[in-house]
């Protein structure tokens, strides 16, 4: 056997070990890494070449928007908004069959497209509505499961940090605007995909719904409302015309977020180092994955894994519909056990050549990743929204998950129509022409 093919196997051996032993996700990266570094030094650069790729990989202005995004969120979190948000939700639609569930997707879809963090939303629109929707007469598994579902589609309606990663991990193959703008229709998508599974377990079940609002106070909750809005307008209309970059908006968010929650009185000035020192201690955890994340993906590189990855399923498999489903299950299941931001570090650069020669483009591979990760972090083992949302409610995983279940098969069936139907994902940045 080769020494190429030794360090490969292990690589990714010492890696799933780690990672079954219990090790932080990082933690098994960087040793990985290092380990298989180490059995080729007669061959690669010297062992300090983890610690200068690690250096270098976040060694960009673009992964700045990222700590001032997580900032964003924390402020907003705290700030008053999410009231503000769901009130209007419920205006709207609270009248429908099992209204609070639709307001609970509603809102989750509004404060995750404005903070840019699925926990965020999962938190805040959680800790609300969960009380609320039980006082109604839902029960609380299946209130827990709408929330942890809908959260996922702030990491796809922007802003989204981790279509920020993938923008750096594809190596400038897919811009930070034209993600953000591809994935406007694909988030909504699987908003009204899970609304409508809510529709059918809500006449089946005959949940309550609320009295019709007059046009007075949903017209009166619309104006409380529309500055948080226009958060969104802001910043994504911002980056699309080329006013200001993705790192610049993140700046303006924070600015814009701050001044709303003062204005809102739901924070003073004594509150801002309690929500600084929470946003580092976040922004901390993230960048030290992406540091190691971005050691083992120059060592993919320098291994040639991308390149064997993509003559193996090309030569293996002709037909483009199987390679993507094939990618697609791998992702799933890669998703299960692995948080989104080293997933798309280490499987961007060997997934992309693949796709890429297939004629997809950049742009739509990324949406198909992230929706593919979204779906991971509702299911265990790793599931960081599974364990937010089932704690946000005070109740067990084991009881969220059967009433979770359809919600997946949702998500499932609109991730095949995202990939098999590009303009689903590539309508809005050509129509913008990015």
């Amino acid at each position: 056997m080769s020494i190429e093919a030794v360090s490969i196997l292990l690589l990714f051996f010492s890696f799933f070990a780690l990672l079954l032993y219990g090790l932080p996700v990082a933690y098994c990266i960087g040793i990985s890494t290092t380990l298989t570094i180490l059995l080729n030094i007669a061959f690669m650069p010297g062992i300090t070449t983890v610690a200068q790729r690690m250096t270098t990989g976040i060694d960009s202005f673009a992964l700045l928007a990222i700590p001032f995004f997580i900032l964003a969120g924390d402020i907003m979190n705290k700030g008053g908004i999410a009231n503000r948000l769901i009130n209007f939700a419920k205006s709207l639609i609270g009248s429908l069959p099992g209204g609070l569930a639709y307001v609970n997707i509603l809102a989750a879809m509004l404060f995750g497209a404005i903070s840019g963090s699925a926990v965020a939303a999962a938190s805040a629109i959680g800790s609300i509505m969960t009380d609320r929707m039980e006082d109604e007469g839902y029960p609380r598994s299946f209130s827990a499961s709408v929330n942890i579902a809908s959260a996922t589609t702030g990491l796809l309606i922007p802003p989204s940090n981790v279509l920020i990663v993938f923008a750096l991990a594809s190596g400038g193959a897919a811009s930070v605007a034209a993600l953000f703008m591809a994935g406007y229709l694909p988030g909504i998508l699987v908003g009204v995909a899970l609304m409508a599974v809510v529709a059918v377990i809500a006449r089946r079940k005959q949940f309550p719904r609320d009295e019709r609002v007059p046009l007075s106070q949903l017209w009166r909750d619309f104006r409380r409302s529309f500055l948080s809005l226009m958060l969104l307008v802001v910043i994504v209309g911002g980056i699309v015309a080329g006013i200001f970059t993705a790192t610049e908006a993140a700046g303006i968010a924070v600015l814009y977020s701050g001044i709303l929650a003062l204005s809102y009185k739901a924070v003073s000035f004594r509150d801002f180092p309690s929500i600084f020192l929470g946003s580092a201690k976040t922004t901390a955890i993230v960048m030290f994955l992406i540091c190691t994340s971005m050691a083992m993906s120059w060592l993919f590189s320098f291994e040639s894994i991308p390149q064997l990855m993509t003559t193996f399923m090309v030569d293996r498999v002709s037909n483009p519909i199987l390679i993507f489903l094939i990618i697609n299950i791998t992702l799933l299941i890669v998703g299960t056990f692995m948080d989104m931001t080293p997933a798309v570090l280490i499987f961007t650069p060997i997934f992309l050549p693949v796709v890429t020669q297939l004629g997809m483009h950049p742009v739509h591979f990324g949406i198909i990743m992230v929706l593919n990760l979204c779906i991971g972090v509702c299911t265990p083992p790793v599931g960081t929204l599974l364990f937010v949302g089932s704690g946000v409610a005070k109740i067990s995983v084991s009881d969220v998950i059967p009433p979770l279940i359809p919600l997946l098969v949702t998500m499932i069936v609109v991730l095949l129509l995202v990939t098999y139907i590009p303009a689903i994902s590539m309508w809005l940045p050509g129509l913008f022409g990015l």
